[in-house]
């Protein structure tokens, strides 16, 4: 697993998919607020006058010289939900992150989110 410490050196780094296709650029990630365990990373994508953040689930994530390695395909990922470069992930938004990827969105016991940013 991908502990959150390393994981902070890769920014800025290339993110590709499963068959080395480029999906972008390593901008931050998000932990599982119950776990504190790297979930998700947001990669910049699009073209430099309209970049955006995407989202993408970081299990079976491998970290390689210069690259990160996710274990989704470029075109799915590049569907996923996105936010704006400067802008913050709505509490709102988290679930439908989950859904586009076939996972389980588990919001805390209070209504707490299950993503926060490092």
């Amino acid at each position: 697993m991908i502990q959150a410490a390393d994981i902070r050196e890769w920014r800025n780094h290339d993110v590709v998919d499963p068959k080395g296709h480029k999906i972008g650029v390593l901008e931050a990630i998000y932990v599982d607020t119950t776990t504190d365990e790297p979930a998700m990373a947001t990669v910049r994508a699009g073209l430099l006058s309209r970049q955006r953040l995407v989202f993408v689930p970081l299990d079976e994530a491998i970290l390689g010289p210069g690259y990160i390695r996710v274990a989704y395909a470029k075109g799915l990922v590049r569907k996923a939900p996105s936010i704006g470069t400067d802008d913050v992930l709505p509490a709102e938004q988290e679930e439908s992150i989950f859904k586009h990827y076939g996972l389980p969105y588990r919001q805390g016991a209070n209504g707490e989110r299950q993503l926060a940013r490092r």
